[in-house]
């Protein structure tokens, strides 16, 4: 008998549709030589400190750091996890031969292992792998299976990001809550958790330290069209008038004209990340309900698979795309100008040195019905991106007018849409977070400047405009993932944001679980879109002075060594290593800095590079100690 193990029950029950195996048992399908089973997500999880010794069940600042010699799993405490694991190890146990039908990523390989070594697994494996839960998908997955010792790698870097978090959340929540807690509340530090409220704590102080600083700006209009002074912000309102008075009553002169014609390649298609963003922004919808309904559009079979942190295709989807975009009959009007022809194929779409696990996030061609108003939002974000990189890119003319009255010059530009090729699927929608540091809107005008003529002059009307600068914008959902997707650095180019993507802190498939835990743990609020920290959340990152617990340059270096692992390029014992001394190090900071010397009694503790020392050293106290 071959057992398939699923992650959800209406994933087991698809996959028992297409294997044959049409008849229910309690926490199982059966037929055709199959038993499909099922998780409910995860059924085990890593033992808490008490469950390795007594000495670990009391918090207490002299048991830390906690590190166990060997770490180990256990059953979730709960009467139905329980009893689904026993139905399950009774039908491992009868087994041929077992597939493992969990979620094609890291979290799903890590939860379907650690049943199978609860279970004590003895017969061989086999891994499905596949993108979407189409009935072909599942077909082409049972007849390509991988052996699970293929995916080794992948489950040593959902272990070790684990097994990493256990160490640092375990360790440094006991160790500030004991040190700092007084009594009030458990501060909880987490491994990407304390670096993204780092990050919000940080803009909301640069916000509210801002100190506004005026500046002046000096335009003119001629033939009903504004020009701006060349020379930009004016740093005090004497220079300002002072070109003011020299242009008043004089003409204006066109000295030069240029036109450029320039094209614009269409969006790249969704990964997880980009489609957060783009819903939060024109929908408002949060990270966690936009992963919600793009998980509930792939169970239903209209899109791939979700949690993918990439932008591209591999080669093998381009034959299927005719095929994809024919099905899409609710957007016939878009998908007829490509029906028949060749499809581009583009290098920024189809790459598969882009491509590990799974491919950026595309519909099926399976029609949907009855979708809810946030599914059919985000439904058709996939659909759009999907046919638009198959047109044409969008050309534009950009016309920049030159003047100069008297010796001061002016500027104006205009962009006109030439040939809209893939505007005509994505409409831009312009948005808060596209405004400039003056807080002025970042907007590519769509506008036609009237027929000027080199040489030509006239009145024109003067204005000197006092404007302030403005503080940078709290961050958003949008903003902030996009922050914890390049480690706190945002960057707009979108190739280089795919080069960052590797020192981003989290997974796409865990950053908006981290961003409602800020949530929940009351360290940070919403305030219409933008996101503030609490009193309690400012208050837990004034406390941590330890760099490598709230930086997510130094978080991003983690995740980019746990991407290692997965790919073969990083050993994970060596990783774990790192962390435990990291672990050690922090605990022994934390407990000694701020002492008094056991040497002399007169200083405290201070840290430098290599020791610690006695802050008194320099007046002849010889106490260190090495780390």
């Amino acid at each position: 008998m071959i057992v398939c193990i699923a992650e959800k029950p209406s994933v087991a029950r698809d996959i028992a549709k297409v294997l044959g195996a049409t008849q229910s048992h309690d926490g199982y399908m059966e037929g055709n030589g199959y038993q499909v089973t099922w998780t409910f997500g995860h059924l085990c999880t890593l033992k808490e400190p008490h469950d390795y010794t007594d000495q670990w069940k009391a918090w207490a600042l002299t048991r830390l750091p906690m590190i166990p010699q060997r770490f180990g799993i256990k059953l979730i405490a709960d009467k139905g996890v329980e009893k689904q694991f026993k139905i399950i190890e009774s039908l491992f146990q009868k087994a041929d031969e077992i597939v493992n039908c969990g979620d094609a990523g890291q979290e799903g390989e890590l939860i379907q292992r650690w049943v199978m070594q609860k279970a004590q697994v003895k017969c061989p494996v086999k891994r499905l792998w596949i993108s979407s839960l189409t009935e072909e998908s599942i077909r082409e997955g049972f007849k390509n299976l991988k052996d699970q010792s293929d995916y080794q790698s992948l489950y040593e870097a959902g272990l070790s990001r684990a097994i990493g978090d256990w160490l640092l959340g375990m360790n440094a929540t006991r160790l500030y809550t004991l040190k700092y807690g007084r009594n009030r509340q458990v501060l909880s530090i987490g491994r990407v958790q304390t670096p993204t409220l780092a990050l919000i704590v940080r803009r909301y102080q640069e916000i509210q330290n801002f100190k506004p600083e005026a500046y002046w700006v000096l335009s003119t209009v001629y033939r009903d069209t504004t020009f701006t002074a060349t020379k930009g912000k004016y740093g005090s309102v004497e220079d300002g008038q002072k070109d003011l008075q020299s242009v008043e009553g004089k003409e204006f002169t066109v000295t030069d004209i240029e036109t450029k014609k320039g094209k614009e390649a269409p969006p790249k298609l969704y990964d997880l990340t980009s489609l957060q963003v783009e819903c939060n922004k024109k929908y408002n919808m949060s990270a966690e309900q936009t992963l919600q309904t793009i998980q509930s559009l792939y169970e239903k079979k209209y899109t791939t698979y979700p949690r993918v942190d990439t932008t591209y295709l591999s080669d093998d989807i381009y034959p299927k795309c005719p095929s994809i975009l024919a099905k899409l009959t609710n957007y016939s009007e878009l998908t007829a100008p490509l029906a028949g022809k060749k499809l581009a194929k583009s290098k920024k779409v189809f790459d598969n040195s882009k491509v590990t696990d799974h491919h950026a996030i595309i519909p099926t061609g399976v029609v949907p019905q009855g979708l809810s108003f946030a599914e059919e939002k985000v439904y058709d974000e996939v659909c759009r991106h999907f046919i638009a990189v198959f047109y044409p890119d969008c050309q534009f003319a950009t016309t920049t007018v030159l003047g100069k009255v008297e010796d001061v010059e002016f500027k104006t530009s205009g962009k006109q849409i030439l040939e809209p090729g893939w505007r005509l699927v994505i409409r831009s929608q312009k948005t808060e977070e596209e405004k400039t540091e003056d807080g002025s809107q970042k907007t590519e005008e769509e506008k036609t400047l009237p027929i000027f003529t080199k040489g030509e002059h006239g009145p024109q009307k003067p204005q000197l405009a006092e404007k302030w600068t403005t503080p940078p914008k709290p961050y958003t959902e949008a903003t902030l993932l996009r922050a914890m997707e390049t480690a706190g650095k945002l960057v707009d180019d979108e190739a280089l944001r795919e080069v960052m993507k590797e020192n981003g802190i989290g997974r796409p498939s865990t950053r908006a679980a981290i961003i409602e835990t800020l949530f929940k743990r009351n360290y940070i609020k919403k305030v219409r879109k933008s996101l503030e920290p609490t009193p309690t959340g400012i208050e837990l990152i004034g406390l941590i002075h330890e760099e490598l617990l709230k930086s997510a340059e130094l978080t991003g270096i983690w995740e980019k060594k746990l991407r290692e692992i997965e790919q073969h390029k990083y050993d994970a014992r060596q990783f774990l290593e790192e962390l435990k001394q990291m672990v050690t190090e922090i605990v022994t900071t934390v407990m000694l800095v701020g002492q008094p010397c056991p040497q002399c009694g007169k200083g405290r503790i201070i840290k430098g590079k290599t020791a610690f020392g006695c802050s008194e050293w320099k007046n002849g106290c010889s106490w260190r100690k090495a780390f």
